[in-house]
C-alpha cells in the first residue's frame, strides 16, 4: 500500500497504461482522479473528462484534482499520440495534435501542479517520454521524437528546478509497447496487429514488446517513495533494444 492516503491524478487514464496506471494506484491505497476525453466506464474516485488541447480544461486539471480528492500528491503526464512520417509529410494538423498532447498540455499540468504540491508538503510527477526522442532519435516519426525529446528535456529541467520544495519529477522513456494505441496503427497500415506485435517482439533481446504493466511497475515506482532520493531521471524501458 505505497500510496495509501495519497491522491493521483492521471492523464491518458483511458489508455493502454493508462487504464492499468489507475487500477494498480487504487489497488495500492490511492486515491484517483482521471483524465481522458472520455471516462466512462473507469473506476476512480473523480472523474474529469475534456480536451487536453483546450489550454483552459488542462491549466484547471490539477486544481480541479485537488478539489475533488482533497489533496494533489502524484501526477502521471500519460496521455500521448503518435505521429509518424518525415518532416514533409507532416501537417499543420499533425504538429498541433503532437505538440499539444505531447508537449504543451504536461507543460501546463506541471506548471499548475508544481505549487499546489510544494505548498502540501511535497509531491511527485511521472512524464511518459519514449526511448524514440526522449533516449535516441529515430526513423520516420520526426515529431513524435521531437515531442518526447522536448518532455524529456522538460523532465530534466523541472527535476532540478523543484527538487528544493519536495516536488521530484521524473520520466518513463518505454519502446514499443503492446498497448491499443500501437495496435490500431498497425491495422491502419493494413498489417495484422497480432502477427505485427509477435514480429516486433523477436527484434527484443527479451523476445517480447513491453506490456503496460512494465511500463507501470516502473512509473509506481518513480511516483512511491521507494524513489525517494530520484529526480530528474529518464529511465528507459526497452527490453535490451535500442532505438534503431
Amino acid at each position: 500500500m505505497r500510496f495509501s492516503g495519497r491522491n493521483a491524478l492521471v492523464t491518458g487514464a483511458a489508455g493502454g497504461i493508462g487504464a492499468v496506471l489507475v487500477e494498480r494506484l487504487r489497488a495500492e491505497g490511492a486515491r484517483v482522479a482521471v483524465a481522458d476525453r472520455d471516462v466512462r466506464g473507469i473506476e476512480a474516485d473523480a472523474h474529469l473528462p475534456g480536451d487536453l488541447l483546450d489550454p483552459a480544461y488542462a491549466d484547471g486539471l490539477a486544481p480541479a484534482a485537488r478539489e475533488a480528492l482533497g489533496g494533489l500528491d502524484v501526477l502521471v503526464n500519460n496521455a500521448g499520440v503518435i505521429t509518424r512520417g518525415p518532416v514533409p509529410d507532416t501537417s499543420d494538423a499533425d504538429w498541433s495534435l503532437s505538440v499539444g498532447v505531447n508537449v504543451e498540455a504536461p507543460f501546463r499540468l506541471c506548471r499548475a501542479a508544481i505549487p499546489l504540491m510544494a505548498a502540501g508538503g511535497g509531491g511527485a510527477i511521472v512524464n511518459v517520454s519514449s526511448c524514440w526522442g526522449g533516449k535516441a532519435p529515430g526513423p520516420n516519426h520526426a515529431l513524435y521524437c521531437m515531442t518526447k525529446a522536448a518532455i524529456a528535456s522538460l523532465t530534466q529541467c523541472m527535476g532540478m528546478d523543484h527538487a528544493e520544495q519536495g516536488v521530484r519529477v521524473n520520466a518513463v522513456c518505454p519502446n514499443e509497447v503492446n498497448t491499443p494505441m500501437l495496435r490500431s496503427g498497425f491495422a491502419r497500415r493494413g498489417f495484422d496487429p497480432d502477427t505485427a506485435v509477435a514480429e516486433l517482439g523477436r527484434t527484443v533481446p527479451l523476445g517480447r514488446i513491453a506490456e503496460p504493466a512494465d511500463v507501470v511497475d516502473v512509473a509506481l515506482f518513480l511516483a512511491s517513495d521507494d524513489a525517494r532520493y530520484v529526480c530528474g531521471a529518464l529511465v528507459e524501458i526497452n527490453g535490451g533494444k535500442a532505438v534503431a
